[in-house]
């Protein structure tokens, strides 16, 4: 790979600005700092500019610029993502190429069930407009209302509603992208069926900007549900979740929109720490938050009460309340919603995304529990989350008393045990929030190598120079 001297920082802002704009590049320190630190505190650094792009054809302007000197860009939505991936390293030769001017809805089209949106919507904007054409998004996560459709795609987002409507990925018919070199793939078609070579929108979704820019994307849009049923189950243990999760999707079907799995110490945290109310009178070892909905069952709450029932006759929940109206709902919501919040108030939290075979997660979770507690007989394990797909989060919180950095400072040690069980079930370290910088050293011991050497080829075939987000996912090959 050969290296190109890049311009002084006063030509590039010169550059730039000519470009896209002198109000859009950004170079002050005190303009920049937004966008060099993601919202956990976890990855900041320090950028080199900070540029904002308006459309399309400015993007591919810079990129084109960019390649050409041999530039650093680091692609960034809202600025949401949990990896470090969106976030410059300490070197300060980082472009943050921010997209959050790229802010249209193109389209909505409810007759073909399709929206078509810039990449820098926000998530929340995004499930706006589909609800005002009567039509429903179904990608939800908690950041909804700062993360953007970007973003989204480019870590292939899951959320909440993965288990009935699949994850960011299977939510894309079209995509258009930006190329390191400044090409623009125009690929935003509508259609359902296309049998004309490779599905090149699947290199680019789940590559964390490292293959190219997504500046666009055709959504689907499915029937906005009219009847929705949203129960909390107290419960014994994650075996019996997962026996009700078989019994709820042979009774109701596709209906089954959610299950998440919750242990004590979460519900007490969201309610100690955030102001969120017990679901239930007594006090439970565990807990799952189900919903069910419908745009035609209008016999959909009484199904689902026939369902509790059963369950509670089967001995596999010990009681169960269903949400009486929308607040209640958003109550319910608002418990699992703010968890990840709540770990911070009591200390230090080892966090991990991962992804199991939905019947090995009950025995993942007991024996990894136990080995944890072995390592650290007080540190509090609490796995939590879409046991509906098996994407838990398999968090370790810090012994009551224990200082912060000293637990934090051991993390690797907790991630040898995790990682070393979910290897052994064939699972995956990241389910749902990407590689990153946090978790590309890990790659090489639970990737297939045949699977890393073919991605390196495409990194070093659409990215020849390696300037797309660097240090993350994988690196190009590179040549002397």
């Amino acid at each position: 790979m050969t290296h190109a001297t890049p311009p002084d920082r006063s030509t590039l802002i010169h550059d730039l600005s000519a470009l896209i704009g002198a109000k859009y590049v950004l170079h002050e320190d005190s303009d920049m700092q937004p966008f060099e630190r993601e919202w956990r505190g976890i990855f900041h650094g320090k950028a080199l500019l900070v540029v904002r792009p308006a459309n399309t054809q400015e993007v591919a302007a810079v990129l084109r610029y960019a390649h050409h000197h041999h530039l650093r860009i680091i692609p960034q939505g809202g600025n949401t993502g949990l990896v470090g991936g969106n976030s410059p390293d300490e070197t300060g030769q980082d472009i943050i190429l921010s997209l959050n001017r790229l802010n249209t809805i193109r389209d909505v089209d409810p007759l073909s069930d399709t929206m078509t949106v810039d990449a820098g919507v926000t998530l929340l904007t995004a499930q706006n407009a589909a609800e005002e054409a009567g039509r429903l998004f179904p990608l939800s996560l908690a950041s909804e209302g700062s993360c953007t459709i970007g973003g989204n795609l480019g870590t292939n987002a899951g959320g909440t509603a993965v288990l009935a409507y699949g994850n960011a990925r299977d939510l894309v018919l079209g995509l258009e992208v930006v190329l390191a070199d400044g090409r623009i793939w125009n690929g935003l078609g509508k259609l359902r069926k296309d049998n004309t070579g490779y599905d090149l929108k699947h290199l680019f979704i789940g590559s964390e900007g490292t293959l190219g820019v997504i500046t666009a994307a055709v959504l689907k849009l499915f029937p906005k549900p009219d009847h929705i049923a949203t129960v909390y189950c107290g419960l014994q243990s994650p075996k019996a979740a997962l026996d009700l999760l078989a019994l709820a999707k042979q009774r109701m079907g596709p209906s089954v929109t959610t299950f998440e799995l919750l242990p004590r110490l979460g519900i007490y945290m969201s309610v100690t720490h955030m102001g969120g109310r017990e679901p239930m009178a007594q006090e439970h070892p565990w807990y799952v938050l189900m919903e069910l909905s419908s745009a035609s069952d209008p016999h959909l709450e009484e199904r689902c009460q026939t369902l509790l029932e059963e369950a509670l006759e089967n001995d596999l929940i010990i009681d169960a309340t269903i949400a009486t109206s929308l607040e209640h709902r958003h109550a319910f919501w608002r418990l699992r919603e703010m968890l990840p919040e709540a770990q911070g108030f009591e200390g230090g939290s080892i966090k991990h995304d991962i992804s199991l075979p939905l019947s090995d997660v009950p025995a993942f979770i007991e024996v990894v529990n136990k080995d944890l507690l072995d390592w650290m007989p007080s540190c509090r394990p609490m796995p939590f989350g879409h046991l509906g797909d098996g994407n838990l989060h398999y968090n370790i919180t810090q012994p009551i008393g224990m200082d912060k950095k000293a637990f934090m400072d051991r993390r690797e040690e907790a991630h040898a045990i995790v990682y070393r069980h979910v290897k052994a079930l064939n699972g995956s370290i990241s389910a749902e929030h990407g590689v990153g910088r946090l978790k590309k050293h890990l790659l090489p011991d639970v990737k297939d190598p045949v699977a890393l050497e073919l991605m390196r080829l495409l990194k070093t075939s659409l990215d020849p120079h390696g300037i797309l987000n660097p240090g993350r996912v994988i690196d190009a090959v590179k040549h002397d």
